[in-house]
């Protein structure tokens, strides 16, 4: 793997949220390991500044999000919620409004992203950590890693897109059986239920991400974030109302010079050299 050209992190030496871009990949990486990556409220503001730089970034074409040590995310961080310091404390001014401007919070910009994103789950995903996987595009999950909808094990609801997400992806009755029971599930019946694309062997995790990443970044970026844009909308337009949205897609693609750079890649045999432009 070559050296990332660039790493940037939002903090000091210790930031919670890494930052690194190796080719056309940006790597975000959650960095509290010694509280299993549990979101803290200046974690949760990098976080959504640097899913931000990533998809404003013209060079970007991919975006792996993962994290560091045993766990992906094990939620918010209920201790220092409990001591009235944290996300949802008696204490957090947000706590008491009726109304909130969620418009930078990480879980509306992943849904809102142009670039793609893949989860690398390192380990186990719980509360906010699972609903964050789940607004990702695609998700890898490692051998040893899990899903943990505990929400209503402690008093509240999947509050970060887990309610809007699991009856898509599953159905109505197995979103309200996980759900409802708070349940646990491991990597291999999470691929069972569809709810990741591929598990593989702890070792194996990022190698596979950035192939897989790397496969993605090599089509045309203009017309991979397209695509991702048309089903985004679909999900919420009638068939004849999508045909059309995606026709107007489909036009200023078709004078792009990546466009005519496929046509002549294709009829020349040849690997694309797309430009995203």
């Amino acid at each position: 793997m070559s050296k990332p050209q660039s790493i940037q992190e939002s903090r000091a030496a210790e930031s919670e949220v890494l930052y690194a871009v190796d080719g056309n990949i940006a790597t975000i990486t959650l960095n509290r390991p010694e509280r299993l990556n549990t979101i803290s409220r200046p974690m949760l503001a990098q976080l959504g500044q640097l899913l931000l730089q990533a998809d404003n970034d013209p060079a970007v074409r991919v975006v792996i999000l993962t994290a560091t040590g045993r766990a992906f995310c094990a939620g918010l961080d209920v201790g220092s919620a409990a001591s009235g310091t944290g996300i949802g404390s008696q204490n957090d001014a947000d706590g008491a409004r009726t109304t909130l401007d969620l418009k930078t919070a990480p879980p509306t910009i992943l849904f809102n992203m142009e670039k793609p994103t893949i989860c690398a789950l390192n380990g186990a995903a719980a509360g906010y950590g699972m609903d964050t996987a789940l607004g990702c595009d695609i998700r890898i999950m490692a051998e040893s890693a899990k899903f943990a909808a505990a929400f209503v094990k402690r008093g509240i609801v999947p509050e970060s897109g887990g309610t809007w997400f699991l009856p898509r992806m599953l159905g109505w009755a197995k979103a309200a059986e996980i759900i409802f029971t708070g349940r646990t599930l491991s990597a291999k019946e999470s691929l069972e239920m569809g709810l990741t694309n591929h598990v593989v062997p702890d070792a194996e995790l990022m190698p596979r991400a950035r192939a897989l990443a790397s496969e993605i970044a090599a089509n045309a970026p203009l017309a991979v974030q397209s695509a991702k844009r048309m089903m985004r909308v679909g999900l919420s337009e009638n068939f004849n109302d999508h045909v059309h949205h995606v026709f107007l897609q489909l036009l200023p693609l078709m004078r792009t010079q990546d466009f005519r750079e496929g046509l002549a890649s294709f009829l020349e045999k040849r690997p694309a050299d797309f430009k995203g432009r």
